[in-house]
């Protein structure tokens, strides 16, 4: 099985650092210099120092993993070698968790050096001789919250794609739940009267973070859960065929 899941891995992985004409490396490298260099370069040691970099780093693998999970079966649908797939002799899981895992590995990895490049930004700018780094904790959300945020983006774009009938149908669907996931809270929030956000303040300002962080990895894991179990119900060739 762990063999069959790398093959379709390295195909998926392969494609995708081929869609530089509809992904873009011009906005991939964007992405890289704006987390890794930019907002570093104006944040300063807050970039290591302050938990709030657990949202940036919850942000950056949604939009990287949207870039290619729309591809992974409504692509293959377009370019009719879905039935070609289909009828090959791997296992149904080896399909659906290698397109799964090759776009988190896409995501999350280029997330992971936009991060590498956040730290080597704030040495060269602010270290002064010293190193600068996160605090174990803000660390291990991080890397936490970018692998389950990576995979929810993964996940939800799979079970999409086995839905969608072009690639295009697809992006536009999951565009608009990360515009949705990002913009209603951020909007919801300013709509709300100024007495309820200065105690929504005090409330969140209040929280432990070891406690914040923990409860962002166990709902992202179930949502995460949640969805690979619908894509599996999903995933049925047959139906895929006919589809």
């Amino acid at each position: 099985m762990l063999t069959d899941i790398w093959t379709v891995m390295r195909k998926e992985l392969q494609e995708a650092f081929n869609l530089g004409d509809r992904v873009g490396k011009f906005g991939i490298l964007f992405m890289i210099l704006s987390f890794g260099v930019l907002l570093p370069w104006q944040m300063g040691t807050a970039w290591v120092e302050s938990p709030i970099t657990l949202i940036y780093w919850s942000w950056v693998p949604l939009f990287l993993v949207n870039a290619v999970v729309a591809d992974s079966f409504a692509g293959e649908r377009e370019r009719h070698t879905l039935e070609t797939l289909l009828a090959s002799r791997l296992p149904d899981q080896a399909i659906l968790f290698g397109k799964l895992l090759a776009a988190l590995v896409y995501g999350v990895g280029l997330t992971w050096i936009s991060l590498l490049a956040g730290l080597v930004t704030i040495n060269l700018t602010y270290g002064a001789g010293r190193f600068l780094f996160y605090p174990p904790l803000v660390a291990l959300g991080v890397i936490g919250i970018s692998l389950l945020s990576g995979g929810l983006a993964a996940s939800a774009g799979v079970l999409v794609s086995l839905r969608a009938k072009t690639v295009q149908q697809a992006t536009q669907v999951l565009s608009i739940a990360v515009m949705l996931l990002i913009f209603v809270p951020t909007f919801g929030l300013q709509a709300l009267p100024a007495a309820w956000q200065e105690r929504l303040w005090n409330i969140v300002s209040g929280w432990d973070v070891t406690q914040a962080v923990l409860v962002a990895i166990a709902v992202l894991a179930l949502i995460n859960g949640a969805l690979i179990a619908a894509a599996l119900r999903r995933f049925q060739r047959a139906q895929l065929i006919v589809d």
